[in-house]
């Protein structure tokens, strides 16, 4: 019986915003990994995020009116768009359908199929789906791609004095984000939701640098990349 990996694969590692143009590259070396990732021992569900195209239609609808509940749709809407970019480039491999529920989710996973999906519902962060895929597929592990090597007590690409964090329980990096060492809004790293989510699952999460897409395939093959968050081993 295979075990189930979520990755989540933030948006902005899908756009490049000074060249103001998706990273078709680095979609289909994304793809790649997942194909070889995926097979008899292990199922793998994708969450992707919006990006900078996400943020352009949100400022864009806030502009002209629209209610936060629609701008958080149309965000969705970015999200899934990006979803299904990686779905093309996974080709036979993926499920051919961007879930958009939860009964559609459990649809495609039967499916034996690589899952990709984008948001859910208005006022849930991707970050939040992943870990709600993770809880209902009962995923082994979920894995998050990011612009930086792991979690750090501050952002470090703005505070020199950041320490990076190789390993720590759930418990401990929320305690870190609530003293406010992790700023929210600045460094968005971790959505506390999320973590509460995994946590009350016991599911570890590896946060890691998607720059490079060969450090998913080491994440996925159980390497020790990144930062471990694991549940407390006293629960």
């Amino acid at each position: 019986m295979s075990k189930t990996v979520v990755v989540k694969i933030g948006g902005h590692l899908l756009y490049e915003i000074a060249q103001e143009k998706l990273q078709i590259r680095r979609i289909a070396d994304y793809a790649e990994v997942f194909k070889h990732a995926t097979g008899k021992k292990t199922s793998l569900i994708i969450v992707v995020g919006g990006g900078a195209p996400a943020r352009t239609y949100i400022d864009a609808a806030r502009n002209l009116g629209a209610s936060e509940a629609l701008c958080d749709q149309i965000g969705i809407l970015a999200t899934r768009l990006n979803a299904w970019l990686m779905i093309v480039a996974l080709g036979e491999h993926a499920y051919p359908h961007v879930p958009s529920n939860l009964q559609e989710l459990l649809n495609a996973i039967s499916s034996g199929r690589v899952v990709v999906m984008g948001g859910l519902q208005p006022g849930q962060s991707t970050d939040a789906v992943a870990a709600i895929a993770a809880e209902l597929s009962g995923a082994r592990l979920m894995v998050k791609a990011t612009d930086v090597d792991g979690i750090y007590t501050a952002d470090p690409k703005t505070n020199p004095e950041a320490e990076k964090i190789e390993e720590a329980s759930y418990e401990e990096i929320l305690e870190v984000l609530w003293r406010g060492r992790i700023e929210a809004g600045k460094y968005a790293l971790l959505d506390p939701v999320a973590l509460r989510i995994l946590e009350r699952s016991r599911i570890p999460l590896r946060v890691i640098d998607g720059t490079n897409p060969q450090n998913l395939a080491k994440a996925l093959a159980g390497q020790p990349i990144g930062t471990l968050v694991r549940p407390d081993r006293e629960a």
